[in-house]
């Protein structure tokens, strides 16, 4: 697990930020049960084809895997279940009016603990077409050439 600032990053989503144009952040608590925040913390999650949505004035985490906890046995929970996300009435309303806009959507970028809490950090962003992901490749490409040309120059 990472640190960053005082939290303990326990998965990333990696293809999130080359699939998806991220527009805005928001961090949101998890209910969760006992052997699924052992498994987080083992970092057994898998973000793939993960994201949120709102229902019903809440907002509802669906298809992310958190592999059962080997210890709990029976105690353990369907490993993709839909799991709700804890937002403000506030926070949810100004979602909800992002989430209308055309091609907007909710995706899950890290789970981390903070105080010993499961955060998710979820974001609003927009689907990146192919001519965008090469784009951003070249760019990354030549960022890192230039920075190889300084160091050794």
């Amino acid at each position: 697990m990472a640190e960053d600032a005082g939290r303990k990053v326990a998965a990333r989503n990696r293809k999130a930020r080359h699939e998806f144009e991220i527009l805005e952040t928001v961090e949101a608590g998890m209910v969760l049960r006992g052997p699924e925040v052992k498994s987080i913390r083992d970092g057994k999650v898998a973000f793939q084809d993960s994201f949120a949505r709102i229902e019903g004035g809440e907002v509802w985490l669906h298809s992310l895997h958190i592999s059962p906890y080997e210890q709990a046995n029976r105690y353990n929970v369907d490993p993709v279940r839909p799991r709700k996300l804890l937002l403000n009435q506030h926070e949810i309303r100004k979602l909800v009016g992002k989430v209308e806009e055309k091609g907007l959507t909710l995706v899950p970028l890290e789970i981390y603990f903070v105080r010993g809490r499961a955060k998710v950090l979820v974001a609003l962003a927009r689907g990146k077409k192919l001519h965008d992901k090469r784009e951003t490749l070249k760019k990354k490409t030549q960022e890192r050439e230039a920075r190889r040309a300084v160091e050794a120059g």
